[in-house]
């Protein structure tokens, strides 16, 4: 054999590996890419949405199907840090609220959700976790996006109001009522004005429902 054949052997060698290479590199690709997909579908089970822009868009937030259905939960995690820290008996009502939700103690859920009492999320985990929400309610009828507005509403009341004040209880910070009213905002924006707390007759407040607002 030449030097010449030897050179084009080894030529040919060095391209067969090139390929084989990229080739495998696909295939890990579209093994990634169904292993998503297959995920996302069942966070879309778990969620009850189809949607698929607001699945990848909870996929992205790091949601899991074992952590979705703490995403009706996170406006009560960001009202508890709306003062810069969260205090005892927020914990108690967020924890009250995650348990009504059917997370389990020691769960994926849970220690997720400890994790965010813990350390607070990051603003963009609050902000899409927030549109994803109103996307829901907004392909709900209209009866029930209404009881779930309100639900949240008066939960995310009861976080606010849940420290400070005489014994720990009744006073609101300026910045948990700013976020009230930005909560309040964007629900609203799901099938039509939603009534707050103050629109009640004879001005008195709701107490918040023994249950935590459902999806």
């Amino acid at each position: 054999m030449t030097g010449r054949d030897r050179f084009a052997d080894r030529g040919r060698a060095l391209e067969d590996e090139y390929f084989r290479k990229r080739e495998q590199e696909l295939i890990e690709k579209l093994r990634s890419r169904a292993a998503a997909e297959a995920e996302r579908h069942r966070l879309g089970e778990q969620a009850g949405v189809a949607d698929e822009e607001i699945l990848q868009d909870l996929q992205d937030l790091g949601y899991t199907p074992e952590t979705v259905m703490l995403l009706h939960l996170v406006p009560l995690v960001q009202m508890a840090w709306a003062d810069g820290g969260v205090s005892d008996r927020e914990r108690a009502l967020i924890v009250e609220a995650a348990r009504a939700r059917g997370v389990e103690a020691g769960s994926p859920a849970d220690s997720k959700l400890a994790e965010w009492l813990r350390s607070r999320p990051s603003e963009q985990l609050f902000e899409r976790t927030l549109r994803a929400i109103r996307a829901f309610l907004e392909a709900r009828p209209a009866v029930e996006c209404e009881a779930s507005r309100s639900e949240l509403l008066s939960y995310s009341t009861a976080i606010a109001s849940a420290s400070g004040g005489v014994l720990g209880f009744g006073a609101v910070s300026a910045e948990e009522r700013a976020l009230l009213a930005r909560l309040s905002s964007e629900l609203e924006r799901a099938h039509g004005p939603a009534k707050t707390d103050g629109d009640s007759s004879g001005g008195s407040e709701p107490p918040p429902s023994p249950h935590p607002p459902g999806p």
